[in-house]
């Protein structure tokens, strides 16, 4: 059987954790931190991000304090379920930008006794839930929803607001691009953006 300890023990039991928040939150610091010490356990770990996010490395998983992991970038979420038999926990960073069968594609990997661990935006630049994470967020058994600081009151943020021009719902971009708000901050520069069109 797929992913079964051999002897007197007990198939692995596989799982889906997530961590979610606006940018600059910790996400992806948080991600590295859970893969680092099951990487310390000995077990064996196998990190992933969308081929589409190229910021700071083609083949490492970066944070925005410059902590990094190795990571394979991949065009599809299917593209995970040709792990080693023996991979033992997954990482996916960017999990926003999967698509649409990441979630069905986690739970088979769980099911088959993977520990897998996704990183994401929960919500887009509009406040809007992001590609598969309210999918994801909604099957995992454990949730960590981590807030930045509101750079204009000090207040713990969950929002991403877009500063720089453009509509596209994937843009990548920096704090030259991007600000996280406080829901009181966040509605004001919405109406703000409104008002100036």
């Amino acid at each position: 059987m797929f992913l079964e300890h051999t002897g007197n023990r007990s198939p692995r039991r596989g799982w889906i954790e997530v961590i979610c928040g606006s940018m600059f939150s910790g996400k992806t610091e948080e991600l590295i931190r859970r893969l680092r010490r099951a990487e310390f356990a000995k077990q064996r770990v196998e990190v992933f991000k969308p081929s589409v996010d190229t910021r700071y490395a083609k083949a490492e998983v970066v944070s925005h304090d410059s902590t990094s992991l190795r990571g394979k970038p991949v065009g599809s979420s299917a593209e995970l379920l040709r792990l080693p038999e023996d991979v033992e926990v997954v990482g996916l960073d960017e999990a926003q930008f999967f698509d649409e069968g990441l979630p069905a594609v986690c739970a088979e990997l769980s099911s088959k006794g993977v520990r897998v661990i996704a990183a994401g935006l929960d919500m887009d630049f509009l406040g809007r839930p992001f590609g598969p994470m309210p999918h994801l967020l909604s099957m995992a058994e454990y949730v960590t929803k981590v807030h930045a600081i509101c750079v204009r009151c000090g207040a713990l943020a969950a929002f991403s607001h877009r500063i720089s021009a453009g509509s596209d719902l994937v843009q990548l971009g920096e704090k030259d691009s991007y600000e996280p708000l406080c829901r009181v901050c966040f509605d004001q520069a919405r109406a703000t953006a409104v008002l100036a069109r």
